[in-house]
């Protein structure tokens, strides 16, 4: 009988096949296909649903003891050169298969709420289900060089996604800037990929693991070559799971609707970097520096979101740079050898940042009632507040959200972070110091985020406030901008409230299958590694480290209760007002958006200005001689043409005089 692990090549292909048919659809007739919304959602819905059935199978049998399936033919060969294709199901793919195929069913239904009144809605829905099926085929993939193909294609979907709204300029900018930023990075990984089967010979996880042991043992290849392609090759992870300094693309990705940031964040391209990794851990587990190059990226990456958080005043970046600091998390566990822990946190940041984000764009479709369209207004939390009376739904859940990702047990990102602060602890105290403090910070940008949002007075009909917002974001309010607002708040529907109120329970409760002394989720991807941490696991050890972790967030709540619930401190005199210089470098992003604009982006266009100049004079310029040189002697040489034999053989004895003489003097 055909395990359900037999199938799973159609979890990918399932979206795929869905998408192709509404694309061909809007190319061959688009306005047919456009007015069906519904039967495009039912479809691409049912596609998602039908690979995330499967997809829960496959994980229920993983959970049940079976073992890796891999399903091979080859796709190309040469002489000895044969290059296999297929796909691979074990119990790290199970996990993520089941994960994206779950966030990616809740976001198309949500988007089904969120998107209908968008005239571009079933090209939303197809954009999704493509970017769903390349992040799945990626999963699954059981090779380097398959995995670059789904690669390409997660980019390229992010890329129409982030872009949707092309119209605005914001969106086009931000869409160029994550395309080029992650081209950077998979510059990096696939001159690594290329490199490593150089040295190997294979693009198999584990055959490059052993080639490369192999290779270096016997110094066919130098030990910093086999560092220089480890490095190359982390740079792609470094760009699509946005790390220090290639982390720059990710907030400004918020242009897109909300419900592709949530998918983004959650589970397809962001998780993709930090998958990889993990794929990828029996080749870094042999280079000890390698891994003390990504814990120290993975920590940087972790405060500097952090950080940054801290002063956001846009709802979405605000959660963006949550994001960013999480993903630093993660990184930071892959460093210290844990991929067991960093797996873990991206599920549960998975479903607690899936929550949040569309808890956002439910706060979001509201404003808009209220303020008009404008981004600027409608995700500016200066003109919110008091929202929980109008929207409890969405404000319940958004407070799971906070408490999950702000390390308080039992919730779920209590127990994925404080996994990975004790294996920081034991391998770099210093990085655990950093992450340690973050976790504060976390927990206090983050119930900053909720206290403006949802507490106090509802500030969104303050039209000088709005007026000066705009005018701070170089616009203009135009007269009318608001003729679609009907000036009240009201909960969301029940598209969008269902997948907050579904991704809550995750959110709350999954984070109790990797307890340390009884870790299911170890149990599953490293069954002797949660053996070792049951065996070793110690009270006294526990909760110490446990304890300081949940005191240092409890500080940062109580700090974001009495500065903006109780009103009892002000944070802009106490330190924005004494630190104006760290203020206006946090709240400019650490000026690494203006390091790049003056680096690259100027420098850049300085240089295609000075190719273009060569080309028009230089190029241009001897092309252009060519032809007139050509149309010269053209000319010239026409009235030789009479038509008279005894005129050529006249012309042609000449020439042989010519070159008699020539001869006899060089002779």
């Amino acid at each position: 009988m055909p395990s359900a692990a037999d199938f799973a090549w159609l979890i990918p292909v399932l979206p795929l096949v869905g998408a192709l048919i509404t694309g061909l659809g809007l190319i061959s007739f688009n306005r047919t296909i456009n007015r069906l919304k519904k039967p495009v959602a039912l479809l691409l819905i049912s596609c998602i649903g039908a690979a995330a059935v499967i997809s829960y199978a496959v994980l229920f049998e993983q959970l049940g003891g079976a073992p890796p399936v891999e399903h091979l033919f080859i796709w190309a060969s040469a002489g000895d050169f044969s290059l296999p294709m297929g796909y691979v199901v074990d119990p790290l793919a199970a996990v993520m298969l089941a994960l994206v195929t779950t966030v990616a069913l809740l976001v198309m239904i949500y988007s089904h709420g969120y998107m209908a009144h968008d005239k571009g809605y079933v090209r939303f829905f197809t954009y999704l289900a493509i970017f769903s099926s390349s992040m799945l085929g990626l999963v699954v993939s059981p090779n380097l060089l398959e995995i670059y193909v789904f690669w390409e294609l997660v980019g390229m979907a992010s890329y129409l996604l982030v872009g949707f709204w092309y119209d605005r300029e914001g969106a086009a900018h931000a869409a160029q800037k994550a395309f080029v930023v992650n081209r950077v990075g998979d510059f990096g990984l696939l001159l690594g990929i290329l490199g490593l089967y150089w040295a190997t010979g294979s693009f198999g996880f584990q055959g490059i693991a052993d080639g490369l042991s192999a290779a270096v043992s016997s110094g066919v290849v130098p030990g910093w070559a086999a560092l220089a392609l480890c490095l190359l090759v982390f740079m792609g992870p470094m760009a699509k799971s946005a790390q220090f300094p290639l982390h720059v693309w990710l907030p400004d990705a918020m242009e897109g609707p909300t419900p592709i940031s949530a998918l983004i964040h959650a589970a397809t391209m962001v998780a993709a970097g930090v998958f990889l990794v993990a794929r990828l851990e029996p080749l870094y587990s042999q280079f000890p520096a390698v891994g003390t190059f990504i814990a120290v990226i993975g920590t940087i990456t972790c405060f500097l979101g952090a950080s940054i958080a801290l002063t956001q005043m846009d709802l979405k970046k605000g959660l963006a740079y949550s994001t960013v600091s999480q993903l630093g998390y993660m990184m930071l566990a892959m460093g210290c050898g844990a991929p067991v822990a960093g797996m873990f946190h991206l599920v549960t940041h998975a479903f607690f940042k899936a929550m949040l984000f569309l808890g956002s764009g439910s706060v979001i479709h509201a404003m808009e009632d209220v303020v008009g369209h404008e981004p600027v207004l409608a995700q500016d939390m200066r003109l919110m507040g008091g929202l929980r009376k109008k929207m409890p739904i969405t404000a319940i859940t958004f407070l799971i959200g906070c408490v999950a990702i702000s390390g308080i047990p039992p919730l779920a990102g209590f127990w994925s972070k404080d996994e990975i602060l004790g294996q920081a602890f034991n391998s770099f105290p210093l990085l655990w110091a950093v992450g340690f403090a973050t976790a504060g910070m976390t927990a206090f940008y983050m119930f900053r985020l909720y206290f403006l949002t949802f507490e106090g007075e509802f500030r969104g009909n303050n039209s000088a406030l709005q007026q000066e917002l705009m005018a701070a974001a170089g616009k203009k309010i135009e007269e009318g901008h608001d003729h679609h607002a009907s000036g009240s708040v009201h909960e969301s529907p029940w598209s969008m409230t269902l997948p907050l109120a579904v991704l809550a329970v995750p959110s709350a409760l999954i984070g109790l299958l990797g307890t340390p002394w009884n870790s299911r989720f170890a149990g599953l991807l490293n069954p002797e590694e949660a053996a070792e941490m049951a065996e070793h696991f110690s009270w006294g050890e526990f909760l110490p480290l446990a304890g300081a972790s949940v005191a240092i967030s409890v500080t940062g709540l109580t700090v974001a209760v009495l500065a903006y619930a109780l009103r009892r401190i002000d944070l802009g005199e106490l330190v924005a007002a004494r630190f104006p210089t760290i203020n206006a470098f946090l709240a400019n992003k650490w000026y690494l958006d203006a390091i790049n604009e003056k680096l690259f982006v100027r420098s850049s266009r300085k240089l295609a200005r000075e190719v273009l100049e060569v080309d028009a004079k230089v190029v241009d310029g001897v092309v252009n001689l060519t032809g007139l040189l050509t149309l010269g002697s053209g000319e010239g040489l026409k009235y030789f043409e009479t038509g008279r034999a005894q005129f050529y053989a006249l012309i042609v004895f000449g020439g042989v005089i010519a070159l008699v003489v020539l001869f006899g003097a060089l002779g």
